[in-house]
């Protein structure tokens, strides 16, 4: 039979652990509900922008952008939007600095060396850039068995999400891009749901690959007028594009975070109060087992004294 003792020891850890999962399940859900406000906000303008830019491109035909010079390179639209012969693979992996989230980190960082390792057969080589502390810990121990590099990590990005955060990346990611360091772009973040469904997903950056079609999203617009010219709008709608993309794709996974943290912590929380019903169980029982004895010791003693 247990002892008493290391009963009650059990139940008081699983007590402290309940405390601080519970407080972690509240924590999230007090914040995933303004994340959500957040990507549902945001969605209309990229999908509006998406559009606008699908009719901008098919407007202007040749953006081959001859004799142009940018002053930086996420402004230099048209090798941005030119597309060569993949030798070597960017990849962008969104995840979280704190665990405790479920499968939420260990679902992008398997899909993405999923990605690497198809590249691998295919005789690309990958060059990979990280958000967040959980991606950066787990990829590092890939990188001799899968032999990709990792350019660039970012980890106030995954807790501070803001324009100026995704601007820098996109800054990075479009100067390897230009410079050919890369000759394309993957991003790995997670599409928010709802409070408890998302799913991993891989978006496409570079090169920009915007359909033409004769839909009506990338419908020409005769009366459609450029001013100043068609270069000076390009040269601002392409950075924005970008930038936008991988805000959305910031906003999209720290909602899909905060809603994993929560349904585990929920789960979590769960388990340790059935835990500690089944210990508590097990506490009377041994408890009630030692009073049996000890009634049995007496009445034994007794008897032997009458004897």
């Amino acid at each position: 039979m247990p002892n008493l003792k290391d009963i009650k020891s059990r139940i008081a850890s699983v007590e402290n652990t309940k405390k601080i999962t519970r407080a972690m399940k509240m924590v999230a859900a007090a914040k995933v509900k303004k994340a959500e406000n957040t990507v549902k906000a945001g969605r209309p303008f990229s999908d509006e922008l998406i559009k606008a830019f699908r009719k901008l491109l098919n407007a202007v035909g040749d953006y081959s952008g001859d004799g142009f010079k940018a002053n930086v390179p996420i402004e230099n639209y048209p090798e941005l939007l030119k597309k060569r012969e993949v030798k070597t693979a960017g990849i962008l992996v969104i995840t979280s600095n704190k665990g405790l989230a479920g499968a939420y980190n260990a679902n992008i960082i398997r899909q993405a060396l999923k990605q690497i390792q198809e590249y691998k057969e295919q005789g690309i080589t990958s060059k990979v850039f990280i958000v967040g502390q959980k991606g950066i810990s787990s990829l590092k121990r890939k990188c001799d068995d899968l032999g990709f590099e990792i350019v660039q990590t970012y980890t106030k990005a995954a807790n501070e999400i803001s324009a100026a955060g995704a601007e820098r990346i996109a800054e990075d990611l479009a100067t390897a891009y230009v410079s050919q360091t890369i000759d394309s772009i993957e991003v790995f973040t997670t599409k928010f749901k709802n409070m408890m469904s998302y799913t991993a997903e891989k978006w496409s950056l570079f090169p920009i690959e915007i359909e033409k079609g004769t839909d009506e999203t990338a419908a020409i617009d005769p009366l459609m007028l450029f001013e100043p010219n068609e270069q000076s709008i390009l040269q601002k709608i392409v950075p924005l594009y970008i930038t936008n993309t991988i805000y959305q794709s910031l906003l999209e996974a720290q909602a899909s975070e905060l809603a994993s943290r929560m349904t585990a912590m929920s789960a979590a929380s769960k388990n340790a109060e059935e835990m500690i019903n089944i210990l508590t169980i097990d506490y009377n029982k041994a408890r009630q087992w030692a009073i049996t004895q000890e009634i049995l010791e007496v009445v034994s003693g007794a008897d032997a004294l009458k004897g």
